[in-house]
């Protein structure tokens, strides 16, 4: 059977080589006891690379983003973010769950931050009879939004406005190493402007596992207890974090090449049907298709895809997408946009 093409998520990759062999060979200790050499430089070295104080290592993303903004938003508090941003829609209710967070959303098209849409919707000390807002969230890049990278200058004046309000901010920054390499804009030009930020080292970079969540050491050092009480504290897992490190040397520049075929998977598709997407909007590595105007639902499309050999996901009704990444070259992309351009008008 020939391998499939999977394009359902940039989370997918596997370890080369290289990177098992720096896994194999990486330090460790146990890192509850803080003795992991390995995780104790990648959390260092990451903190560096976004000009903050320091970094907790965990598992998944997710987590990175519940314990940041668990240390800005207390029990009963408000965080705003956007509609289909990841910690709404795809963390499973964990704010409320675990910390008695309660969240409200402003639209944005594809997901792109216009700073006076969140700053009109915050309601700092509103007393006790009204919700109070604390903090915002802003996602970088935005994966529903289809890998939408966040204007500099509108994060420039949410954090203004947020100092004026006295709110804090948090970066989900899964992506945020594609949103480096398309801007140009440095990690710790990013990095000022919020006061706690995830990053994934699983998706685009294709570690196996692991983010980071960045901050002051005093909320860092609150963070870890978090982890520890959320059953996160982790032994000998310095064999991942030596997978982080082999991604961080290896797999930050060669993002381009991933955003490069995410834009000719895009032009194909649009020249089936412009309605599909705008290849214009495709700027990393995240192709999303509107289907309102097909005959066919997204999960029909994906099956499609599927019994031709490309793996793809369909996440609404009518809305499919597609996720570049290191296992995907230039020989597949072909195969894909075949694939695509059959399916696409069965």
């Amino acid at each position: 059977m020939k391998t499939p093409i999977d394009l359902r998520s940039d989370t997918v990759t596997r370890p080369s080589q290289a990177m098992r062999e720096a896994m194999a060979q990486a330090p460790v200790g146990d890192d509850v006891y803080g003795d992991d050499p390995t995780v104790n430089s990648l959390e260092e070295r990451v903190a560096t690379m976004f000009g903050k104080e320091s970094g907790v290592f965990t598992p998944t993303g997710s987590l990175a983003n519940q314990l940041a903004i668990r240390m800005l938003v207390a029990p009963g508090e408000e965080l705003l973010a956007e509609s289909n941003s990841h910690i709404v829609r795809a963390e499973l209710g964990a704010a409320a769950v675990f910390s008695g967070i309660t969240t409200r959303t402003w639209p944005a098209k594809n997901g792109l931050l216009i700073a006076k849409d969140a700053l009109d919707l915050a309601r700092p000390n509103s007393g006790p009879y009204l919700v109070s807002t604390t903090a915002i969230a802003v996602e970088n890049t935005h994966n529903f939004g289809g890998g939408t990278v966040q204007p500099l200058e509108e994060i420039k004046v949410l954090r203004k406005g947020a100092d004026e309000l006295g709110l804090a901010l948090h970066l989900d920054g899964a992506r945020i190493w594609n949103a480096h390499v398309a801007s140009g804009v440095a990690l710790d030009e990013y990095g000022k402007y919020f006061d706690t930020i995830s990053v994934c080292l699983s998706k685009g970079l294709g570690a196996p596992i692991g983010s980071i969540m960045l901050g002051d050491k005093e909320l860092v050092t609150k963070a870890r207890i978090w982890r520890k009480r959320y059953g996160a504290g982790m032994r000998q897992v310095g064999l991942l974090a030596g997978a982080a490190h082999y991604a961080l040397d290896n797999n930050i520049a060669r993002l381009s090449e991933d955003h490069r075929r995410a834009k000719e998977l895009a032009v194909a598709i649009a020249s089936v049907d412009k309605s599909f997407l705008d290849p214009a909007l495709v700027e990393t590595n995240i192709v999303g298709l509107d289907l309102a105007n097909a005959l066919f639902t997204a999960a029909e499309f994906a099956a499609r895809c599927k019994e031709a050999g490309l793996w793809i996901s369909a996440l609404g009704p009518k809305y499919a997408r597609l996720v570049t990444h290191l296992d995907f070259d230039d020989e597949q992309c072909k195969a894909a946009i075949e694939i695509l351009k059959c399916a696409l008008v069965a």
